[in-house]
Parts: structure tokens; C-alpha cells; sequence
């Protein structure tokens, strides 16, 4: 699209990106008409994993936008080498809070790809470059995409550049699109993420945009969550109605499955605790640790509550309060709202102080 500085506002004293239209390109309606939209759409969004716009204008000719910053690097830096589940997740799951902003704002990218994603040193996600961003409600015409495809698709074999394997069904069929299509998108680049390969490929554009509307990616490995792998299929499905409806729907589902995982996983750090306090009891110049084992599932969380004392004792005393609630209610509060609840103290029968 253009040339970005690193630049230097002398009223704020900031470090900006400057993004610089070339002249020759100024020509161009429709590239000019982009660039004009990016700084449009993106300025239109207040969010913290959205690339700031400070400025648009033109100076002498040359078309310029001012944004922000960013020290970090793009995901497709990122994916040089292994990003892992928990990492996959916390990514996607900005893109998709950024995705959600967007679309409450009536504005879909339709360029979600590792290129317009930056990840900043401190694990904070930026989705960037609206070029092709397009108001869901906008009467403005439609920009050709798959003009826009056949210059930025390198179509020697083996190789596949540019957005057009990241392109939804309706996408590539030059069918109207709305939130689904970035859904599909961000399906994609999950999916990237975990294997380290896309899930449509082909030796040319069009034999790419062939699989994207025929043909089914390869399974997930089985150490991938049960819930992540539904996940992912649910965002890859070619029906745009059978895909997750909004970005919000998967972002919640992002989230949920997050939390699972760090609950199962402190579950797990709790119970090679109290095996390692167990150990150093009984031998008394023995220090042992277990490795936790990776947690993927429900089911695991579970079974775990029902061995480990700690876990029962909390399950139950959560039980017994359940049933004093629902007796107070049933015998003497059905007529008036419950006033009080008492919470009994919680045992640390582990030996392990942390735990406290």
C-alpha cells in the first residue's frame, strides 16, 4: 500500500509511524481510495488491540496517515517459530476482541492475515492495515477484490503470498460479506498458528481458492484441546451460517476455554504439590517434584476434583452450602430474599504453603 517511517512528533515528543503514499500510486483512484478508507475505518475504532490513527492528510501531494508506534513484532514474525497453546490462545483471542469492536462498529477488515497483526513486547495484540476494511452499511463501491488478489498472489508453484489464503468462501467467490468472512479468517490463522501450516494451500491462486471452497483441512494433532478443535472447525465452516455468527460468539468461547485450561492446569500444579508434600513426609532427606502433564480436557478436571482431597473437601463444602441455600429457601425464605450466607473457612490440607 505504502512506505512507513519511523517518525518523530516534535509536538508530543513521540515516537509515530509515518505511513507515505508513493506519488505514482496517487494516480491510482482506487489505491489512493484505500489508503483514504484505512485511516477512515480505523480512526471510526477506540481499542486497545487496534492500531491507533493520530493524523490523516497531505502535504506537496503526498498522502500521509500518522499512528502510532509499535514495538513488536507481526505474527508472521511470530510464527518463525512454535507459538503454544496458551500463547495461540491469548493472541487469538485479542484478535478476536479487536474483531468485536469492529464489527459493533459496523466494519468488517477482510484481511485478517499474520502480516496485519502485530504482537508487542509485553504480549499485547495491535490488528492493523483497514485498507480493505468495508462498512457493513456503506454504499461507497465495492473495491475489486479479486483484482486486488491476482497482483498481491505470487502464482509460482509451491508458493502462496499475499491474502488469498486467508480468504472466506463468499470471499473468494465475490459474494457479499459481512462479520463471518473475519471469522473464517481468524479460523485460519489459529489454525496457522497451531501447526505452522495453512489449512488451504495450493501450487497457484486459484487452485488455493479451489480447496478453500472444496476441500476440508487436515486434522488438528491429538494433543490439541477437544474444545479448540471445535473451535476451529466451527469457525472454518464453508457455510457462512453453519460458522460462528458473530466475533463476540467466538471470542467467548476463546475465553471459556482459557480459563479451563488454567483451572485445570492449577488443579494439576495443586495435586503435584500435595504428591511431592506426601513424599518429603515420608522420607525425610527426599525432595521431589512431578512435572504436571498437559490438561486438555473437562472430563480430566473432573476426575481430578474426585481423587485429590483438597478437591473434594471444596466440591463438598460448596454442596452442603447449595443445600442449606435451597433448604433455607424451600422451608422458611420462599416469601422473603435470602439476608445472609455463611461461607465456612477453607482447609489447606496440602502442606503446601503456596497454596494458602
Amino acid at each position: 500500500m505504502g512506505e512507513v517511517y519511523l517518525a518523530h512528533d516534535t509536538n508530543l515528543n513521540r515516537k509515530v509511524a509515518l505511513k507515505v503514499l508513493p506519488a505514482d500510486v496517487v494516480k491510482n483512484r482506487e489505491r489512493l481510495h484505500r489508503f483514504e478508507q484505512e485511516a477512515q475505518a480505523a480512526s471510526a475504532l477506540n481499542h486497545p488491540n487496534i492500531l491507533t490513527i493520530h493524523e490523516i492528510g497531505a502535504e506537496g501531494g503526498t498522502h500521509f496517515i500518522v499512528t502510532e508506534f509499535i514495538e513488536g513484532e507481526t505474527l508472521r514474525q511470530r510464527l518463525q517459530t512454535t507459538v503454544e497453546i496458551d500463547e495461540t490462545l491469548n493472541i487469538a483471542t485479542q484478535i478476536a476482541a479487536a474483531l468485536d469492536a469492529a464489527h459493533h462498529n459496523r466494519i468488517v477488515h477482510r484481511d485478517i492475515k499474520p502480516e496485519n497483526v502485530i504482537v508487542r513486547e509485553d504480549g499485547l495484540v495491535k490488528v492493523l492495515d483497514f485498507g480493505l476494511a468495508k462498512s457493513i452499511e456503506s454504499e461507497l463501491p465495492e473495491i475489486d477484490t479479486e483484482a486486488l488478489t491476482r497482483a498481491q498472489v505470487n502464482t509460482q508453484a509451491g508458493i502462496i503470498l499475499g491474502t488469498v489464503a486467508y480468504m472466506s468462501p463468499e470471499q473468494a467467490r465475490g459474494k457479499k460479506v459481512d462479520a463471518r468472512t473475519d471469522v473464517w479468517s481468524l479460523g485460519v490463522v489459529i489454525y496457522e498458528m497451531l501447526t505452522g501450516l495453512l489449512p488451504f494451500v495450493g501450487e497457484t491462486a486459484s487452485d488455493t481458492m479451489a480447496a478453500i471452497l472444496k476441500s476440508d483441512p487436515t486434522p488438528l494433532d491429538e494433543g490439541t484441546p477437544p474444545e479448540l478443535q471445535r473451535i476451529i472447525r466451527k469457525t472454518l465452516q464453508k457455510n457462512a451460517d453453519e460458522r460462528y455468527q458473530t466475533s463476540r460468539d467466538l471470542l467467548n468461547d476463546l475465553k471459556t476455554l482459557q480459563r479451563d485450561l488454567h483451572f485445570a492446569a492449577a488443579l494439576e500444579r495443586t495435586a503435584a504439590a500435595s504428591k511431592n508434600s506426601g513424599s518429603v513426609t515420608k522420607t525425610s532427606n527426599a525432595t521431589t517434584r512431578d512435572t504436571a502433564p498437559s490438561v486438555s480436557t473437562v472430563e480430566y478436571i473432573s476426575g481430578e476434583i474426585k481423587k485429590h482431597r483438597i478437591g473434594l473437601a471444596v466440591g463438598s463444602t460448596i454442596l452442603l452450602l447449595a443445600i442449606m441455600s435451597l433448604g433455607y429457601w424451600f422451608y422458611g425464605g420462599r416469601d422473603s430474599p435470602i439476608e445472609s450466607i455463611a461461607v465456612m473457612p477453607f482447609v489447606n490440607e496440602s502442606g503446601d504453603t503456596d497454596t494458602d
